[in-house]
């Protein structure tokens, strides 16, 4: 059984997709992906109303140390500015992790 042909509209998708990630570099992915993640850890601190029912501190603690392990690897191929902002967004998010960590084990008592 032989796969059908593609129609014009799927060769040409997959011409600008293969165009598209033929200018993608790996930093710029990265960089993407720690902005998300900073965000993602962020959020699952539940620090707001709109976020208190979203608390989660095992997804901020594995956001903190994938900060941790791809900011390093960035330092070579982005400007130094980046690497600060993300080095500061970690201190940030390991002091709340670490406060909500603490008023977490205060209210188990």
């Amino acid at each position: 059984m032989s796969e059908p042909e593609p129609t014009e509209e799927e060769r040409e998708l997959a011409d600008a997709l293969a165009a598209e990630l033929a200018q993608l570099r790996v930093e710029n992915v990265l960089v993407g992906a720690l902005i998300q993640v900073s965000s993602i850890g962020y959020r699952r601190l539940g620090l707001g109303e709109e976020t208190n029912d979203e608390r989660d501190l095992e997804q901020t603690r594995l956001a903190i140390e994938t900060m941790r392990a791809l900011t390093p690897v960035l330092s070579a191929v982005v400007p130094e500015e980046l690497i600060r902002d993300f080095d500061q967004s970690v201190a940030n998010l390991q002091l709340a992790y670490a406060k909500a960590k603490s008023e977490e084990a205060g209210g188990e008592s």
